[in-house]
């Protein structure tokens, strides 16, 4: 309506006032309710033509779109595992920290395997106290067989002696019983030593290696056991926590409840823009954003992502082939906005609903040298025309609240 008023002032207006000083043609006598159509008819059909020019003009270097919304992220407060709740530490609506328990789950099974661990290490603690004492006596053993060795060959050594120098003063037999000796007692210190090397073995290899393993079962065992302990994983405020002491949850069916981070969805307002639209949206673009939970308001935006994909057009393999047809509703195209000023979504809530204007501006085109004249003005014109639209969303601000509250019947 507001297009059409600005473009009869250039049409309708001069063709009036043409028949009526020039041609004398008088409302109520030449020009009436049935002839103004034909009386008219050059102020007319310029006013519709331009009007509608004017309205795609505007709507395209200027897009608006009523799908605008602050979305968020929210993270679904689900165990590790699965079981049944012992004890719940916060309400139904309630701000976190980072950090803070949010309910426990039943560990009974997770605390008997956590002591079954710890009696394993003690375990192998003892066993390797069992082993140093192994030890120590294979060194005594040793020390024991390598005297009795000693001995042998000290007694071998003087009968040896005694039956070089007199022959026959010393029976064969006996020196042979001694050489006999000497071999079973060099045997006896070589067992004693292979007993020392394994007790070692068990002292500096295998021991360490299953307390090493223990130590491991320990330590998943108190990870088990912490999993029966849910925290929050970022600062927010949990919500619609309805889990109660006893309730089973599970991460597959059954979460407790909805964790909403700090900040979420008061930062960034993402809006979807028509199809052909997409050539004139760019980052860095100015726009302005009125929305329901903040009547009245205008806040100044600035395009900072404008997402390379349309929604609409994505699919996932599967058996049956893909029918362009069944895409009914053609997507958007998918920009990312911030505040232009600090604090501009204050007082917005997030998942508000958004009315959103984008501007074009073409001052760097304008403000160059080798731009020609005629370009320049018509550029001037498309910015120009901006005006327009930025007055109708401060119309729509206006009317919002009764077009809500009042005309939607609710």
């Amino acid at each position: 309506m507001l297009e059409l008023m600005i473009c009869s002032l250039v049409t309708i207006l001069p063709d009036y006032l043409y028949r009526r000083y020039v041609q004398g043609k008088r409302f109520g006598k030449e020009i009436t309710f049935f002839s103004v159509w034909y009386e008219l008819r050059w102020g007319i059909t310029g006013c519709l033509m331009l009007t509608v020019s004017l309205i795609t003009m505007i709507f395209y270097f200027h897009p608006s779109t009523t799908s605008a919304t602050l979305y968020f992220r929210t993270v679904p407060i689900l165990p590790e595992g699965s079981g049944r709740v012992a004890d719940v530490k916060v309400g139904f609506s309630a701000p976190v920290r980072k950090g803070d328990v949010l309910f426990t789950l039943d560990s009974s099974r997770q605390q008997a395997a956590l002591e079954t661990a710890k009696r394993k290490v003690a375990e192998v603690d003892a066993a390797m106290q069992s082993a140093q004492a192994d030890v120590a006596k294979a060194e005594a053993q040793i020390g024991e067989a390598k005297a009795n060795l000693q001995q042998a060959k000290d007694e071998l050594d003087v009968k040896t002696e005694l039956q070089r120098r007199n022959p026959g003063i010393v029976p064969q037999r006996d020196i042979e019983k001694l050489q006999v000796l000497v071999n079973q007692r060099q045997a006896g210190v070589d067992a004693a030593t292979a007993v020392r090397q394994a007790a070692g073995l068990q002292v500096s290899t295998l021991l360490p290696a299953q307390k090493a393993s223990a130590e491991a079962a320990l330590d998943q065992a108190q990870v088990d056991l912490d999993k029966t302990i849910v925290r929050a994983g970022v600062d927010g405020r949990v919500e619609q926590f309805l889990v109660r002491t006893g309730d089973v949850v599970n991460q597959l069916m059954r979460p407790a409840g909805v964790l909403i981070p700090e900040g979420a969805g008061r930062k960034v307002l993402q809006a979807g823009f028509g199809q052909i639209e997409a050539q004139v949206m760019q980052p860095g673009m100015v726009a302005e954003a009125t929305c329901i939970s903040r009547p009245w308001v205008i806040i100044p935006m600035v395009i900072t992502t404008v997402q390379d994909y349309i929604a609409a057009g994505q699919f996932r393999t599967g058996e049956q082939l893909l029918e362009a047809q069944n895409a009914v509703r053609p997507g958007t195209i998918l920009v990312f906005m911030e505040p232009l000023y600090k604090g501009g979504l204050d007082g917005v809530t997030p998942g508000s609903s958004c009315i959103v204007n984008a501007y074009t501006s073409n001052h760097e085109e304008i403000s160059a040298k080798d731009t020609p004249t005629s370009r320049r003005i018509a550029l001037h014109v498309v910015d120009g025309v901006g005006l327009v639209h930025a007055l109708l969303l401060r119309i729509q601000a206006l009317l919002l609240p009764i077009q809500t509250l009042v005309l939607s019947g609710h």
